[in-house]
């Protein structure tokens, strides 16, 4: 391996989080005291040397990132994963939590939609923080991993704060705004089914072009015939790129030439 950086509400959901961590977890746990309604997945032995943070999509809960954590798990087992509730119910009567409201959002309307992840951003940081302090690892060890709303929060984070994460795995998921600036301290992975009907791959396509002009350091692995979903076969290039890609300020570190 060589990656080595890296207000609760009680709702209906709650039956859904607790009945999926019983089907679909695995060795995961919950954690109501240290981070209240977080799956965690402990490292096999010692203290954490990474730091991995799911984020579920829309209508979703933590429980759907159990076979992504499972992966990533057999992978770094001395990794510590963490699988957090949706800060808020579901829109409306749905089953589920978010990270952000879509109800009556024009997805052609962009300020709109920066302005709910940007209201949403802030307590998802101090999430993130508490987080690290509890691992005791820092940003740099740690790497957050997001399926569509779940990814477009992740991206956001990194882009509020360069270097909270030195990785981001974004899967089926788009900028809430296209950056303005490349991160310098994190690296970001993109990840999306051409198929994707829920959020289009062009949205993928788009931002890379974004990053590459802005000469981030950012990759994209794209899946024929796959839809809106975490799929195997990305979740095997997510593992790739952690495991061998190299990220450009360790190049430029190396070179005397770290960014500032």
């Amino acid at each position: 391996m060589r990656w080595r950086e890296w207000p609760r509400a009680v709702t209906a959901s709650d039956a859904l989080f607790r009945a999926g961590l019983a089907q679909n977890a695995g060795m995961a746990s919950t954690s109501d005291t240290l981070l209240p309604d977080t799956l965690q997945w402990l490292p096999r032995t010692g203290p954490a040397q990474q730091l991995m943070l799911l984020f579920h999509g829309w209508c979703g809960t933590a429980a759907d990132m159990a076979p992504a954590a499972a992966v990533l798990q057999q992978a770094f087992p001395q990794a510590l994963l963490l699988a957090p509730q949706g800060f808020a119910p579901a829109d409306g009567d749905r089953i589920g939590r978010q990270w952000f409201s879509l109800d009556g959002l024009d997805g052609d309307d962009e300020a709109q939609r920066t302005a709910r992840v940007a209201a949403a951003l802030p307590a998802l940081l101090d999430w993130v923080r508490r987080a690290q302090e509890a691992a005791g690892v820092a940003p740099a060890g740690t790497a957050l991993l997001g399926f569509a709303q779940g990814a477009i929060m992740s991206l956001a984070v990194v882009d509020e704060e360069d270097g909270l994460a030195g990785r981001v795995l974004a899967f089926s998921g788009r900028y809430a705004r296209l950056p303005q600036r490349a991160p310098r301290l994190s690296t970001l992975h993109l990840f999306h089914g051409e198929a994707d009907p829920v959020i289009p791959v062009a949205l993928a396509h788009q931002a890379m072009t974004r990053l590459a002009e802005l000469r981030a350091d950012a990759t994209a692995d794209f899946a024929q015939g796959v839809g809106h979903e975490l799929h195997p076969a990305l979740l095997r290039c997510a593992l790739q790129r952690l495991t061998t890609h190299i990220p450009q300020r360790t190049w430029a570190e190396a070179m005397g030439a770290a960014p500032g």
